[in-house]
């Protein structure tokens, strides 16, 4: 999502960047693992596939993908390479064009201020119980369970309330430009 390609987040354990062809090629190392394809619903791609995946991922307008770094070895060296600091991503799916303010997320951060959402659906194996169990304790709830895709999809509706208390709890989560060279 082209909304997201300028912005690094900065919080105190991790740095969010948008997800860039620097990134593919270790993605694509950790896509190889079958119990990632498996735990993601996943299918395995050849680096080539990879590669274009993430730039639809970059251009399509309703995904928005960070990359997910290790923000104390990230800020260790200016000559370390986001590469090396990669430890996972993000995904927020604008799912309902119908309802704006819906997105299903893979791991919940980000989306509140920028996009307006106040609804997180997540779509999980019906195996993958510590993604069940993690999502649940977040006070994501059960919405609907799919036979023939083997998922179960988890909804958190936020208030007000909620919505003020994860802007306390990310306040310290710096929005910086995001470049060549940063």
């Amino acid at each position: 999502m082209r909304l997201n390609q300028n912005i690094l987040l900065l919080g105190k354990k991790v740095v969010l960047v948008p997800y860039t062809a620097e990134h593919v090629p270790r993605y694509h190392e950790w896509m190889k693992s079958e119990e990632l394809q498996r735990l993601t619903a996943s299918e395995p791609l050849t680096l080539e596939q990879e590669y274009a995946m993430q730039r639809s991922w970059r251009e399509d307008a309703d995904k928005c993908t960070f990359i997910v770094l290790d923000a104390e070895r990230w800020q260790a060296q200016p000559d370390t390479t986001e590469e090396s600091c990669m430890a996972g991503d993000v995904n927020l799916f604008l799912t309902d064009l119908g309802d704006p303010s819906l997105g299903e997320v893979e791991v919940m951060i980000a989306g509140v201020t920028k996009l307006g959402l106040t609804k997180f659906e997540a779509k999980i194996g019906q195996e993958n119980e510590r993604s069940l169990r993690m999502f649940q304790k977040l006070h994501f709830e059960q919405v609907a369970v799919s036979s023939v895709f083997q998922e179960v999809t988890l909804r958190l509706t936020m208030s007000e309330p909620e919505r003020q208390w994860l802007l306390e709890q990310t306040s310290h989560v710096e929005e910086k430009p995001y470049g060549v060279g940063s």
